[in-house]
């Protein structure tokens, strides 16, 4: 692959009307590439430039794990699925038989797990404030309204559904003050986690907006930004108009006396090799930002010990922080991307194993579900019973954190609700 270079390089993005084109460069016939379209009447489909130029190894598609990372496949939704979409689009490629079509496959797929829209988002009264989720006691989420798209999609996003265009999916505010007054009336709330979509998807003026009102709350200790725009377009923090702007808002964060958490989503060592990406974390890092990582296990794309590791070691060489490994959400194509938690457990103590005690800063896996973070921490034998040793990272009731507790061991399980309890009627959090 051609190396990336920084100059005269513009960004470009590749939406569903390029993507017959770009699923030609693939080497797929007719039908597999209707069927890959089909799949993307469903779920979303953006890439850009950099993503397609320089990190796809395309004399190894479909096969490659970034091609697979962006680009959907026609087995990520039942076959019956995508058979049937794929004669509506032939028929009629804007027709409502096919919209409708879409929108039945999409709403079976879950699109709001973990209680996103039921149980995390607070209310003033009888009002649910819109763009703000509370789940955990000391952390806020925050949605900026025109930070809700990304560089590129991943196909795996458990946010997939802020993209589809449905209105009644999408979370989004672009009232700042409500969000202040907000964070005023609970001063447990220390930290504020902006995200997406990605808010690095935001010029320096927008993103400013949102921050200074958050740099002057005397409450708030760190302000995290959740981007995968360090794996996606590097050159937002190097070579885009507004990449010095950034840097210096980062740097007034820092001075303001916040902790300022560049939370990165590197999800395949590929993502860490271009020279951008190492001059992008050289740059954030001097402003005082600190940079930590997170992806999930993701089948086909990164499910072997040996390119966690890899990542954990560079991204710890480069100056940034291992932080988790995540499990593939119940959202979406779960299904095709999910690995058991058993082969977790080994595909994460195997990675952990072959790094020195500065990587081992990262936990998991580690499944952010309903009642919080819960960290599968390995597989043992138990008064002669073979079970999931598990304990809770976070929790929505703080008093469960830390909270050790088992499972029968399953080895088709691939998530929470897929488990039973050891030892115990039910689970500390039912």
């Amino acid at each position: 692959m051609t190396p990336p270079t920084a100059e005269g390089r513009r960004f470009r993005a590749y939406t569903t009307r390029h993507l017959d084109d770009l699923l030609k460069r693939a080497g797929l016939s007719d039908e597999q590439r209707l069927r890959a379209r089909a799949v993307a009447t469903v779920l979303p489909f953006r890439s850009n430039t950099y993503v397609v130029d320089d990190l796809i190894d395309w004399s190894a598609a479909p096969d490659d794990p970034i091609y697979r990372l962006v680009f959907p496949q026609e087995d990520m939704l039942p076959s019956e699925d995508v058979t049937t979409l794929a004669r509506l689009l032939a028929d009629d490629p804007k027709g409502a038989e096919l919209k409708a079509a879409s929108f039945a496959v999409r709403r079976r797929l879950n699109p709001h797990p973990a209680g996103q829209l039921e149980l995390n988002r607070p209310r003033v009264g009888e009002d649910q404030l819109q763009g703000i989720q509370h789940k955990y006691r000391e952390t806020v989420l925050f949605f900026p309204q025109q930070g809700q798209t990304c560089h590129a999609y991943c196909t795996y996003c458990f946010r997939w559904a802020q993209f589809v265009g449905d209105s009644d999916l999408k979370m989004a505010s672009n009232d700042i003050d409500q969000l202040v007054a907000y964070i005023k009336a609970h001063p447990e709330v220390t930290s504020v986690l902006v995200t997406g979509g990605d808010p690095m998807i935001m010029g320096e003026p927008v993103l400013r907006r949102y921050l200074a009102p958050l740099m002057e709350l005397e409450q708030i200790e760190s302000i995290r930004l959740g981007t995968k725009a360090l794996g996606y377009w590097p050159q937002r923090f190097v070579t885009d108009p507004d990449a010095e702007d950034t840097l210096r808002l980062f740097e007034e964060v820092v001075a303001a006396g916040k902790n300022l958490a560049v939370m990165a989503h590197f999800t395949h060592p590929r993502e860490l090799e271009p020279e951008l990406v190492v001059e992008a974390v050289k740059r954030i890092r001097g402003t005082g930002a600190v940079i930590r990582t997170q992806a999930p296990l993701i089948r086909s794309i990164n499910d072997r010990p040996e390119l966690w590791s890899s990542m954990w070691r560079t991204q710890h060489t480069m100056g940034m922080i291992p932080y988790y490994m995540f499990v593939e959400r119940d959202t979406g194509p779960q299904d095709y991307f999910a690995v058991p938690l058993a082969q977790a457990v080994d595909v994460f103590r195997e990675a952990y194993s072959q790094v020195s005690g500065l990587c081992r800063t990262v936990r998991g896996p580690s499944m952010s579900a309903d009642p919080g973070k819960v960290c599968v921490d390995g597989v043992a034998e138990v008064a002669g019973q073979q079970v999931f040793v598990l304990h809770m990272i976070q929790a929505r009731d703080p008093k469960l954190v830390g909270t050790p507790f088992f499972a029968k061991y399953d080895p088709d399980a691939v998530w929470l609700h897929d488990l039973e309890p050891a030892f115990a009627e039910k689970f500390p959090f039912q």
